[in-house]
């Protein structure tokens, strides 16, 4: 079966948010008078946890609190983490993040090549809509033919629900597609959906286990932001990642996967 749809995850795969989400869940704290201040060793922890409601009650759940300080706190996360997304949003809209290297570029090669673009996101479509308006303008969000949030669906990365959804709104099925991502989670999502996945990892990501990874890149590479060592060192083609080596990788993996199920099947 051929490559018909890359399934993309939007936070530090798309572009390396989660500075600039750190930054928006201190001021939201702030704006709502409270002394939590998360520096970036505590949020690389946090980042365990997907979700931004979900790594604030992971905080409050911490804290040394009395039981009806810790039920005001809990009462407060839908609005603290409103917050934190309007102080993001208007970061994004400021030019703060740009997206990563290679990324517009597949976008285009992809389009070009019939095969259609999704994303597949714990985080929410306030978020992707901004990220995508700030950097690709008011076409941006037509680019893709679905837009999967992790507040459609019952479980959040790492389980395969909103990778699942974004399939079913395709309509296909998990050998004709390929998620890129960038966290030990979101590739467990991928991989636990049937999805052949490559990874990009950044800074926060950096050293987890991406063994069940198809492919492992610092980035996506451009021709004027080559990867390091290639072509030669993983890729064949080029010195980035394009649509064609992408094509080769899934058509390998997926064959692959096809024949280890085979195998194991009585």
């Amino acid at each position: 079966m051929g490559l018909e749809a890359l399934i993309f995850d939007v936070d530090g795969t798309l572009a390396d948010t989660e500075e600039a989400h750190r930054r928006a869940f201190n001021e939201a704290f702030a704006r709502h008078a409270l002394d939590w201040h998360w520096e970036p060793a505590q949020y690389r922890v946090l980042l365990e946890t997907t979700g931004g409601k979900e790594r604030i009650a992971r905080h409050i759940a911490a804290l040394d609190l009395g039981a009806g300080q810790r039920r005001h706190l809990e009462q407060q996360v839908g609005a603290l983490h409103a917050e934190k997304t309007r102080v993001y949003t208007e970061m994004l809209a400021q030019g703060a993040v740009p997206l990563r290297p290679g990324v517009a570029r597949l976008f285009e090669e992809a389009l070009q090549a019939g095969t259609r673009l999704a994303i597949a996101s714990t985080t929410t479509p306030a978020n992707i809509h901004a990220l995508l308006h700030a950097n690709l303008g008011p076409r941006g969000l037509d680019l893709f033919s679905v837009v999967a949030c992790g507040d459609q669906v019952r479980a959040k990365k790492p389980a395969p629900d909103v990778y699942e959804l974004a399939l079913r709104t395709l309509g296909l099925c998990a050998p004709a597609a390929l998620a890129i991502e960038d966290s030990v989670a979101g590739l467990r999502s991928a991989r636990a959906a049937g999805l052949v996945t490559v990874v990009t990892t950044t800074e926060w990501t950096r050293g987890g286990d991406f063994s069940s990874a198809a492919l492992v890149l610092p980035h996506l590479g451009d021709p004027h932001n080559a990867l390091p060592g290639e072509p030669g060192r993983v890729l064949s083609g080029a010195a980035w990642l394009g649509i064609e080596e992408l094509v080769r990788i899934h058509a390998k993996h997926a064959t692959l996967m096809a024949s280890e199920l085979r195998e194991f099947t009585p």
